[in-house]
């Protein structure tokens, strides 16, 4: 009779302190333990820390990712739900004015995908697509699984927020790193991402990893190792994974905040919209059809002939939204005007979610609400010339004390130089990751 071994939280600690690598067994011992309260909350911030400073190699990245996963429940997708229709995916690391969720999801579901999108709620100066979609009158996030099944077959896209049976270790653990100064972890970054993607049950997902100033990673070394992890993860799971990295030095688009940005992706899928949301939408939309096996299909096509706008006011519906319904309006605007003439040569993204944060679009804890009209917009892009008194940026707050401070933290955004000087426009797509 072989006796019992009891493991301790302390032991694993002081191995990934002291750059040991995790053993499976500890690993699923560790995850078990923290889901059901066994491991308390200051041993996995200790933990967490370890792995910031220390690493993991692909193995304890994959069990420990296997073992969030194993924590709740798997989607299942029943045939009767797919009807021959692939089920593919699609997850940003989260962006300014990243409004991309919204018109792609309707855009690839109307060339012939399925797209389960489970959505989250934004923190600090990057926007959740929950929120946005908060914004339009009686959409609601919460759905039942018959319910989402149900509304996969007939529209084919959801955008909904994740059930508590979704990897709740990962729950629990993305609120510690949050606290815990352990967000920038890469291997914990990529099994967060990972164990709720896996546990989608898609047939494919597309990575948009942002780098730059308004993204978490600022480096493109640092956005290439986490496409390269997950979608290594990806693989080792059986799940078809892509990675595309974006610049994020630049918002997407002209708008950030809730309302502002629904009003935006509707002009997308209208056929017009700022160029950029366009090209990264299309891109990752392309993506997402090949991944799935869906060829001789143009997804500008869908955009250009009412196709996806079609699928979009039809997945609103059936989340109880009004499609037709004004998006609500700031109680306040305020107009941030140039000083000097010259070139803008530079829009850092940083600033301009910060701005859109302190005027009310974001939010410092999970549990804070967010104003629905509430943002900024942006009337330049880097290589246009202005002059004195040239209109900059739009504030949108029913806060309208908050502008000064915002308008403030918008001067920091923006570089003016003599005109003539050259101005490098970076890539949208930097680089293409896959297996």
């Amino acid at each position: 009779m072989t006796a019992e071994v009891t493991m301790r939280a302390v032991d694993v600690i002081r191995a990934k302190r002291d750059g040991q690598v995790l053993a499976d067994d500890q690993i699923d011992w560790l995850i078990a333990g923290y889901t059901d309260g066994t491991v308390a909350e200051e041993q996995m911030s200790a933990l967490a820390m370890a792995i910031l400073f220390n690493g993991m190699c692909q193995q304890e990245i994959s069990r420990w990712t296997e073992a969030m996963i194993a924590s709740g429940e798997r989607i299942r997708l029943p045939a009767e739900t797919l009807r021959g229709r692939p089920a593919v995916d699609k997850h940003s690391t989260g962006g300014v004015g990243d409004k991309i969720t919204l018109p792609l999801a309707p855009l690839v579901a109307s060339c012939g995908a399925v797209v389960p999108q489970l959505a989250g709620r934004g923190l600090g100066h990057t926007g959740g697509t929950l929120d946005k979609l908060a914004a339009i009158p009686g959409w609601r996030s919460a759905l039942t699984g018959p319910e989402l099944l149900r509304q996969l077959d007939e529209v084919g896209a959801v955008i909904c927020a994740a059930t508590g049976d979704l990897a709740p270790a990962d729950r629990k653990l993305y609120a510690l790193r949050d606290v815990t100064a352990t967000v920038e972890s890469i291997p914990l970054i990529a099994s967060s991402i990972m164990s709720k993607k896996i546990a989608e049950g898609t047939d494919g997902l597309v990575l948009d990893v942002k780098v730059g100033s308004g993204a978490f990673l600022k480096s493109v070394d640092q956005a290439r190792e986490l496409a390269r992890t997950m979608v290594a993860l990806g693989a080792e799971h059986g799940l078809r994974t892509v990675a595309l990295l974006t610049d994020m030095d630049t918002p997407l688009g002209q708008t950030a905040g809730n309302a502002l940005e629904v009003r935006e992706s509707v002009e997308v899928l209208a056929g017009g919209g700022p160029a950029d949301v366009v090209e990264l939408t299309l891109a990752l939309a392309r993506e997402m059809l090949a991944i799935g096996g869906i060829t001789g299909i143009d997804p500008a096509e869908r955009l250009r002939d009412g196709s996806a706008m079609d699928c979009w006011r039809r997945m609103i519906r059936a989340q109880g939204g009004d499609p037709d319904a004004p998006l609500p309006a700031a109680v306040e605007t305020h107009v941030v005007r140039a000083s000097t003439a010259g070139t803008l040569t530079r829009l850092d993204a940083y600033p301009v979610g910060l701005a859109a944060w302190i005027l009310g679009a974001g939010r410092a804890r999970r549990e804070d609400p967010v104003q629905a009209a509430a943002g900024v917009e942006t009337h330049v892009r880097p290589g246009l010339p202005v002059r004195p008194g040239t209109p900059l940026f739009t504030l949108h707050s029913d806060t309208p004390e908050r502008f000064d401070q915002a308008a403030t933290v918008l001067r920091e955004a923006v570089t003016i130089e003599p005109t003539g000087v050259p101005v490098e426009r970076p890539p949208l797509v930097i680089e293409r990751v896959s297996a």
